[in-house]
């Protein structure tokens, strides 16, 4: 918790901060990759970076953070936390670099507040960068030791590539090598390490879209922004051989036999259809509810996986929602308002984030508590999904 002495000087220049931070951070980046400009091949997004996004994030979590100890004194918001640690792991972060950002931040705000900044605000200011970085330490070793392996990054071999509804690609791969393999949970993802043209290396997570265990299968959308999906796409050939993580992500299916409604759009379908397809294996006997929301049929990538499990399951219904509607789906966007939801259900949720946000919105309202809804974000968006 924050300390007497620091919880006033917060609440006085939150607001300040607040106002400052998205100043504040392209600063803070500018200085990081000055000094070490390794960080960029295989840590950092380059696509995030042109975008703002990830600076928009970072001015989200320090600015978040802060608030919350401020308004809940005595907790951390761990599930935020989790998240981020959890994707923190799947791209290999370390104790000492924590130190790095330190460094290079405060020197931004320094530079940024000169004129207002005292060493009480700084001082104050670096023990809430300090109680975020200690609690996601922890985290982060707890996950590392859970594996069954030492390594971060592990050769996999791409043995199929199989077009997936308009757009995407579906990536079958097998290890390439004796290291342990971590069995995956439904609903968890991995990082996914290429070499771009320049020589440079980028990451992206990917969610395993199919049973998980110890195989690996993940579904990658085409998109415009971003680097690594095109190379996957065009350059990536079976036989070819990935650099992959170990499985991360605390989103995955819940034990019980409670009703279960699992709601996506788009390309994130792919966790809700990893935790369709383990449902399916196990021949479950809870309820099942599926809805996915599409531009048209022709676009839903596991359109073919998912149907065939919802037919597996005697528990299992089917509801979409195409802007493009054809016979049996409905039209326009998804809304829990159009639908019977099963009592005392769980709900897992993917997909853009004003999607999750307004369906998250609608399950509280039909009376799902938000205990149980659980959502997966992906890109820079963790904080702003809180």
């Amino acid at each position: 918790m924050l300390s007497d002495k620091a919880r006033p000087v917060i609440e006085a220049t939150l607001p300040l901060v607040g106002s400052r931070i998205g100043e504040i951070t392209p600063k803070f980046y500018d200085r990081l990759f000055a000094a070490h400009p390794e960080l960029l091949d295989g840590l950092f997004s380059r696509s995030n970076q042109r975008s703002g996004n990830q600076q928009q994030a970072l001015a989200g979590s320090i600015a978040a953070f802060a608030s919350h100890l401020v308004n809940n004194p005595g907790t951390l918001p761990e599930a935020v936390l989790s998240r981020i640690a959890h994707k923190h792991a799947s791209l290999g972060i370390t104790e000492p670099q924590y130190q790095v950002v330190y460094e290079h931040l405060f020197a931004a705000i320094a530079d940024d507040l000169a004129e207002v900044i005292t060493p009480e605000i700084a001082e104050a200011w670096t023990e809430v960068y300090w109680l975020m970085a200690d609690a996601l330490i922890k985290l982060e070793k707890d996950l590392y030791a859970a594996q069954s392996n030492t390594r971060m990054w592990m050769p996999w071999t791409v043995v199929e590539k199989t077009p997936a509804g308009t757009g995407a690609m579906t990536f079958t791969l097998a290890p390439a090598d004796d290291t342990p393999v971590t069995p995956a949970l439904p609903g968890q993802y991995i990082s996914v390490k290429v070499q771009l043209p320049d020589g440079i290396r980028q990451v992206r997570q990917y969610s395993l879209s199919d049973e998980a265990g110890t195989s690996r299968t993940f579904t990658a959308k085409l998109d415009d922004g971003g680097e690594v999906s095109p190379v996957l796409h065009r350059s990536v050939a079976v036989g070819d051989t990935l650099e992959i993580s170990n499985p991360y992500g605390e989103i995955t299916l819940k034990d019980g036999n409670g009703p279960v409604v699992l709601a996506s759009a788009g390309i994130g379908c792919t966790p809700t259809a990893s935790i369709l397809r383990s449902l399916a294996e196990a021949g479950s006997e809870r309820q099942v509810l599926v809805l996915h929301a599409e531009s048209s049929m022709e676009s839903w990538a596991l359109r073919g996986q998912m149907t065939a499990d919802v037919a597996r399951l005697d528990g299992a219904d089917l509801e979409v929602w195409l802007e493009e509607p054809q016979a049996g789906t409905k039209a326009g966007f998804m809304s829990l308002r159009e639908v019977d939801l099963p009592a005392d259900a769980s709900l897992y949720l993917c997909g853009p984030l004003p999607f999750m946000k307004k369906i998250r919105n609608e399950a509280i309202e039909a009376g799902i508590p938000a205990t149980r809804i659980h959502y997966e974000v992906f890109g820079p968006d963790i904080w702003l999904a809180a």
